[in-house]
């Protein structure tokens, strides 16, 4: 075999996906950035339309009168504190420390659970009060940009469990590593979303 021949052989043996000058952990990182690009615009009409209806009660009760800002509070220490954990066991991962990454994935995936259950119960009360998404347009824009970025955070705890189980099982191998920083990419984009949450939904009702 000719050394073109065995070069094409060998080309044809690597992944299309893997061709190309930029290393794979960039071009992973660059098509991740371009779905939370998209995912960024989902939540934008999200807030757009949340703004436009926030005044729309129908005689029922405001943002002010349901929303608890010592709870919220509460519910955004936790988020925050996981962005930072999780930045910590983005380190450990990047050392290749295995119990270190268990350790600050395990709070994060705590912080989270806590953010989820505090959630839960703020819906749990306004629809045992009768606010529930169907009781005004304010309401439904309410639970619907809250409601969804609850969603990503539940799909990134489901993620972050996969995540473990990968490096219990094939330690930390590239893909591995290339995963979790897309995790951390996710993780720390929705601890953005919330801030706007929390400035323009929560902060904004008591202005």
């Amino acid at each position: 075999m000719s050394a073109a021949e065995q070069a094409l052989a060998s080309s044809d043996a690597v992944p299309l996906s893997l061709r190309g000058p930029a290393p794979t952990r960039v071009v992973a990182g660059y098509g991740f950035w371009l779905f939370l690009l998209s995912d960024i615009i989902i939540f934008a009409a999200l807030f757009a339309a949340y703004a436009v209806l926030s005044g729309e009660t129908a005689g029922g009760p405001t943002a002010a009168d349901l929303f608890d800002k010592k709870h919220v509070l509460i519910e955004t220490a936790c988020l925050l504190a996981s962005s930072v954990t999780c930045g910590f066991g983005s380190l450990a991962v990047q050392s290749g420390n295995r119990n270190s990454t268990y350790f600050w994935m395990a709070v994060t995936f705590v912080l989270g659970v806590t953010f989820l259950s505090l959630e839960v119960s703020e819906f749990s009360h306004m629809l045992g009060m009768g606010a529930g998404p169907s009781r005004s347009a304010f309401l439904s824009g309410f639970f619907t940009l809250v409601g969804t970025h609850g969603l990503h955070v539940t799909i990134g705890l489901c993620w972050l469990i996969v995540m473990l189980l990968q490096v219990a099982t094939l330690g930390f191998q590239p893909m591995v590593s290339r995963r979790f920083y897309c995790f951390g990419l996710f993780w720390h984009a929705l601890d953005i979303v919330w801030i706007g949450v929390f400035t323009i939904v929560y902060l904004g009702a008591h202005l």
